[in-house]
């Protein structure tokens, strides 16, 4: 601190790079979200209004700038996962998760898109991918522990079925190739998770 009590020059220049890299990052994910799937590094700088060198500068590669924006995806994520109460009858948990997961759908769907292309030549994209359905994995996982139970020996294929149901790969096969619009392809995810998990409940039954 200096006699003023301000904090050390280094202090601004390490704030003033945090800002730089945060709209280099912004940008990439603002034009992604208007439908540009592969933008260039020159578009990048220019929309963060930085220079061509100052991007490379502060990410050695697209690699890097993909991490990165992977990073301030998912916490964008987070307003939109709620805690739902796991005592609720099942179908109010099901109603629950599949609206949340809808809002994160819709949220992530541009980026999506685009990673899809890039996603087999990017180790950065594809843990991006993996960290994504690790967390639904846990929130199915806990959200309907009961039901997983009651499918026994066949708990790990219901869990990967309800996982895939919510995938954004399904997602995107009920809105970009069968056009359905977001109401129609909510009530088919809220379906087949209402049919997967109501087949477990009847399963247990029986035994």
């Amino acid at each position: 601190m200096n006699e003023l009590g301000a904090p050390p020059k280094a202090d601004g220049r390490t704030a003033r790079a945090e800002r730089t890299r945060r709209a280099i990052v912004d940008a990439h994910l603002a034009l992604l979200n208007e439908g540009e799937l592969r933008p260039t590094g020159e578009r990048i700088a220019e929309r963060a209004g930085v220079s061509l060198r100052t991007l490379w500068s502060n990410f050695k590669d697209m690699e890097a700038l993909f991490a990165a924006s992977g990073e301030e995806l998912y916490e964008r994520q987070r307003p939109y996962h709620r805690p739902i109460d796991p005592s609720l009858p099942l179908h109010r948990r099901i109603q629950e998760f599949c609206r949340q997961r809808v809002e994160v759908l819709e949220l992530i769907a541009p980026v999506a898109r685009a990673a899809q292309i890039r996603e087999p030549c990017s180790p950065a994209l594809r843990r991006s991918h993996r960290r994504e359905l690790d967390r639904v994995r846990r929130e199915i996982t806990e959200l309907f522990a009961p039901e997983l139970d009651a499918a026994g020996d066949s708990g790990e294929q219901l869990l990967h079925a309800l996982v895939m149901s919510c995938t954004f790969a399904a997602w995107s096969m009920l809105r970009d190739l069968e056009g359905l619009d977001t109401k129609a392809a909510h009530r088919v995810m809220r379906h087949t998770m209402t049919a997967l998990l109501s087949t477990a409940i009847a399963a247990g039954l029986r035994e």
